[in-house]
């Protein structure tokens, strides 16, 4: 999967030699330039709508004879958590760590070394274990329908974050772009567009409900975005070892939240485990997959076409539950669906053409003169001082 993936500069795999010390490998600036093909941008969509899409399939038959789950939640994010980490770690010993010197793996002291270097993965890592505990508050007070749709939000606050945090820019095409995808995936949940308010929703506290959904609308969209900007701080580290340890200090952020949950529910930590089966397992597997397919994502892509993707995987899902399940296709879902694809053609057609590295296009002047916009296109550097100072007299007189 990594086969599209070309580095101009450093090696991105340098053999492990205990001559050297750990901390060398990150002496000086990285300036490694990574290019990263199409195919393989098409090849992360392919997958993640493969692993998302057997995702309500796993769920749909983990439920008992009941209709609920024999397991725990929380004990299955911290499965999904250790199994990203020993995923990484079996990786890292077959490739290696990316970098000269004893790898952390067999060396105390590059382990720390290593875990120092990469310790801003630790604050999506802690993100996203308070997302999962926002998950099941947002349950307590909201419809599932109610708390989708309030999530939606968060490709705002997602496209604001990457403007502050990754100096992206967007024009207004793309917000439009994304107004429109917010539309349809809204409009694609919507079960009737005659249904009247919730009594239930109405006897909400207001203060609980509008702090968890401010955190449902900020918290997984500030761990998606620093996640990236972390990854793509060091692009010459290893994704692997980058994996490794953003998997390892989640680990321990969901063990911890695993222990408060025992402590509050009177359970010791060998209850929270019961009710696993053979479909719990393959479920643990395939969010572990989609976890270190998201790590790509960030890494040589970014967060945007993640949340495309994973628009793209939603309908891929009800594609596959109506040939299985029978699942109807509403007009809700015909209708969101052609507002996403209208999305989709409008912010990748009209973003910024110019390749990295080169200026920026020169922006047109609308002047009755022609000469003006020759100016503006050259910026003036190859006029002569007497022409330049012409062509820049205004046309009226002041």
């Amino acid at each position: 999967m990594v086969s599209g993936v070309m580095m101009d500069g450093p090696k991105s795999h340098v053999a492990d030699s205990p001559s050297r010390p750990a901390f060398e490998a990150y002496s000086g600036k990285e300036k490694g330039k990574v290019v990263v093909s199409k195919s393989f941008k098409v090849a992360l969509v392919a997958l993640d709508c493969l692993f998302l899409g057997l995702q309500p399939v796993l769920v749909h038959l983990s439920k008992n004879s009941k209709g609920t789950y024999s397991f725990h939640p929380v004990a299955v994010n911290f499965m999904v958590e250790l199994a990203k980490t020993l995923f990484a770690l079996i990786v890292l010993l077959f490739t290696g760590t990316g970098r000269t010197g004893a790898p952390m793996y067999r060396s105390m002291r590059a382990f720390i070394v290593d875990a120092h270097h990469n310790k801003l993965l630790a604050v999506p890592a802690a993100l996203y274990a308070v997302n999962n505990s926002l998950k099941f508050s947002m349950q307590l007070f909201f419809r599932p329908t109610t708390t989708k749709m309030l999530g939606n939000l968060k490709i705002f606050t997602i496209a604001l974050l990457m403007k502050l945090i990754m100096r992206r820019t967007f024009n207004v095409i793309q917000w439009e772009a994304l107004f429109l995808l917010v539309a349809g995936i809204t409009i694609n949940q919507l079960q009737s567009c005659g249904s009247g308010p919730n009594p239930d929703e109405a006897n909400i506290p207001l203060i609980p409900a509008v702090l968890c959904t401010l955190g449902t609308v900020t918290v997984p969209a500030a761990a998606s975005v620093y996640n990236e900007f972390a990854l793509k701080k060091h692009m010459d580290t290893s994704v692997h070892l980058q994996n490794f340890f953003l998997y390892f200090y989640g680990a321990l952020f969901n063990l911890l939240f695993l222990g408060v949950t025992a402590l509050r529910e009177k359970q010791s930590l060998g209850q929270m485990f019961q009710g696993l089966s053979l479909i719990t397992y393959l479920l643990i597997a395939n969010n572990a997959a989609q976890g270190v397919l998201s790590s790509f994502f960030y890494k040589f892509a970014d967060t945007i076409l993640k949340k495309y993707s994973s628009t793209i995987a939603t309908i891929w899902t009800a594609l596959l539950s109506f040939a299985l399940f029978g699942h109807a296709l509403t007009i809700n879902f015909f209708l969101g669906v052609s507002i996403v694809f209208v999305s989709m053609h409008q912010f990748f057609t009209f973003g910024d053409k110019s390749k990295p590295g080169e200026p920026p296009r020169p922006k047109i002047v609308y002047s009755p003169s022609l000469d003006h916009i020759a100016l503006a296109a050259a910026g003036g550097a190859n006029l002569p001082g007497a022409e330049t100072a012409e062509l820049r007299r205004p046309l009226l007189p002041r």
